[in-house]
């Protein structure tokens, strides 16, 4: 037993010791226990403890700081997006096999930047499960697909961040950022009111989006399956498998979503 939990400790030391060292001192990113905590924290609050406190509360409309909430959503990612697609897409990445560029080279350090950003991107997400708890709109929006997926995204991108930030990897926030311009976008309507609401109706095509991005996602992924490239192998089998998940998860709500739909409108007319 002795000797089990002796090599466990020194293969997280080994494994802890393979970061990326330029990543180093980062706000919130020092310790693997630091997002864990955090999205601990997270879900007791939007499972627990916020439907306790607002139990006995009048819902809170919200309605302005949504509107606040969603364009500064929508520019963050954007100006993310844009961001990554100069250093990267636009700068002679290869989307079949890209190394990770380890060096002080300038762009490879706003790179790190950019991974940061969307580090932070993710704990700023819980926003969204928090104005649902104050809305009280719990049985509706916070479902087992939301609550997964907001907690599970910032130790992804830590792990990313701290190991690959750059390279193959970029991929992932970059789709990510692009879609979550649209998801906010559509989140900015529904904020702005009654007279906004005929124009959502492209809400199971956002779903769609979604998948597609998991789809897009887990095909770049796979490709380091079936080629040699200087990229470590673990992060392939990691994107794949989350996207494989995410877009099951998606796939099922999608097809509940859009079934309970087609059956209110049959009611209807």
């Amino acid at each position: 037993m002795f000797s089990l939990v002796h090599y466990v400790f020194d293969e997280a030391a080994r494994i802890w010791d393979l970061r990326d060292k330029r990543t180093d001192g980062w706000l919130l990113t020092d310790s693997p226990l630091t997002p864990t905590l955090i999205c601990l924290v997270y879900v007791y609050a939007v499972q627990i403890l916020g439907p306790k406190l607002m139990e006995n509360q009048a819902a809170y409309k919200l309605r302005g700081l949504l509107v606040i909430y969603n364009v500064f959503q929508i520019s963050f990612n954007g100006w993310m997006f844009y961001h990554l697609c100069r250093l990267t897409w636009f700068n002679g990445y290869s989307l079949m096999c890209q190394p990770v560029d380890y060096s002080d080279n300038e762009d490879a350090l706003q790179i790190i930047t950019l991974g940061y950003c969307n580090y932070l991107c993710k704990l700023i997400d819980f926003f969204d499960t928090v104005f649902f708890v104050l809305r009280k709109k719990n049985s509706q929006q916070i479902t087992f697909l939301h609550v997964y997926h907001h907690a599970t995204m910032p130790l992804t991108v830590w792990i990313v961040f701290r190991y690959v930030p750059g390279g193959q990897s970029v991929f992932m926030p970059t789709v990510n950022s692009f879609v979550h311009v649209v998801m906010y976008f559509y989140y900015l309507m529904a904020a702005m009111g009654p007279r906004f609401q005929k124009y959502l109706w492209w809400k199971k095509y956002l779903t769609g989006l979604q998948m597609l991005q998991f789809l897009c996602v887990g095909v770049h992924g796979s490709q380091l399956l079936l080629i040699e490239c200087d990229f470590p192998i673990f992060f392939p089998w990691f994107f794949v498998t989350q996207s494989i998940v995410f877009f099951l998860l998606f796939k099922a709500f999608h097809s509940k979503a859009y079934k309970v739909t087609k059956i209110d409108n049959k009611k209807i007319k």
